[in-house]
């Protein structure tokens, strides 16, 4: 990934967000052209600190052909992303931008054995159920013993074995105060996804705002 000096994430940043994040673009070349499939992981990490994703395919995907444990394969992990127009910024001669959030993850993959599969599938389901409490979380003790085997058998387990990891923060970092400040209060005023790079960049540049939030206390008293 290119990555401009001022949108650099460290190893430890990016990991985070991607193991946060755990959904991504799982990507491999078959020697003709790339294949490449969106789906649910989650990191965990060998004996000697080096981080693995682990994730499963259905069992006709063609990536699968392409788990050979020595091929890298490219995992691209994505966040919100927002355009920027030229009008916002206090500065002239601007260009239009897109501001977003990405990381990527590459190494060899090798498959799964089905007791290693049936330790991915639980820590896989436990780690979104999670996300949904005070929801009692769905385990597969819920399914009966026969259906949960046929729905095993329909797939593959696999974990890369993470040798690189890319980040890449572009949160207008480079620009003024006066022009930061600018564009995270328009993007404020849009979708979702410009809502979560607004918040983002006041959560890395707070004391740009500093002044807004302390008219706003001074006009409430």
């Amino acid at each position: 990934m290119y990555t401009p000096p001022f949108f650099k994430q460290d190893r430890a940043a990016s990991l985070k967000f991607a193991d946060k994040r755990g959904f991504g673009t799982m990507c491999a070349f078959d020697g003709k052209k790339p294949i490449a499939s969106p789906l649910p992981f989650y990191l965990t990490y060998a004996a000697d600190g080096t981080p693995q994703a682990a994730f499963h395919v259905a069992r006709h995907n063609p990536l699968l052909k392409l788990a050979d444990g020595a091929a890298s394969w490219l995992l691209a992990v994505n966040g919100p992303d927002a355009y920027v127009s030229p009008d916002w910024y206090v500065s002239p001669d601007q260009v239009p931008t897109w501001l977003y959030q990405s990381v990527h993850l590459s190494g060899p993959v090798r498959m799964l054995s089905d007791d290693e599969l049936a330790v991915q599938i639980a820590t896989l389901s436990d780690k979104f159920e999670n996300w949904l409490l005070p929801k009692k979380p769905w385990t597969s003790d819920k399914m009966t013993a026969g259906r949960l085997e046929t729905m095993k058998k329909a797939i593959v387990g696999l974990v890369m074995t993470v040798e690189e990891v890319e980040g890449s923060f572009k949160l207008n970092q480079h620009k003024s105060d006066a022009d930061y400040a600018a564009i995270a209060n328009a993007l404020s005023a849009g979708d979702a996804d410009a809502k979560q790079i607004s918040d983002l960049m006041r959560q890395a540049r707070p004391q740009v705002f500093a002044d807004d939030t302390n008219m706003l206390e001074g006009s409430a008293s």
